[in-house]
């Protein structure tokens, strides 16, 4: 199951179905069993702030955070891959930068989260080649305009 919550109201936000359908198009593509859970939080730069310092050192707010949690729900044996946090400010700067829209950045954003959860990383030269290989892939696949931009 793939929840999305949002911290407060935002404008120009996508359709929840839409990016509920990212995901799930992106666990289809990469042979991941469809019933695994996400969670997706869409907050402010002030909340990724805090986790990125709390979490990995730097005292900035960032576009998007991964957690792995992964674990089978006891009930129904569903895996559950982690949480997923969406700078939704930060988003929008990227998007209005790169031209494109805010639901494609957004979208982008989910595809490289789940790329998180599922075990890829960009922290060594040869890490980020393989994960931003399959990042465009599914972007492709999933008829997503946007590229990864960094602010």
């Amino acid at each position: 199951m793939i929840e999305i919550h949002t911290q407060e109201k935002f404008p120009n936000l996508p359709e929840t179905d839409i990016l509920v359908e990212t995901a799930r198009q992106v666990l289809a593509i990469t042979n991941t069993p469809a019933e695994s859970g996400i969670s997706l939080r869409l907050t402010t730069d002030e909340e990724m702030q805090e986790l990125n310092h709390q979490h990995l050192g730097t005292n900035d707010p960032t576009d998007v955070l991964s957690f792995p949690i992964p674990f089978n729900d006891p009930e129904t044996g569903a895996p559950y891959l982690g949480d997923i946090l969406i700078s939704v400010p930060t988003a929008a700067r990227q998007a209005e930068i790169a031209g494109h829209s805010l639901e494609d950045e957004i979208r982008l954003l989910i595809v490289h989260g789940i790329l998180h959860l599922l075990g890829h990383d960009h922290s060594t030269p040869e890490e980020k080649v393989v994960m931003w290989e399959i990042q465009d892939m599914l972007l492709q696949k999933l008829g997503i305009s946007a590229r990864p931009t960094e602010l």
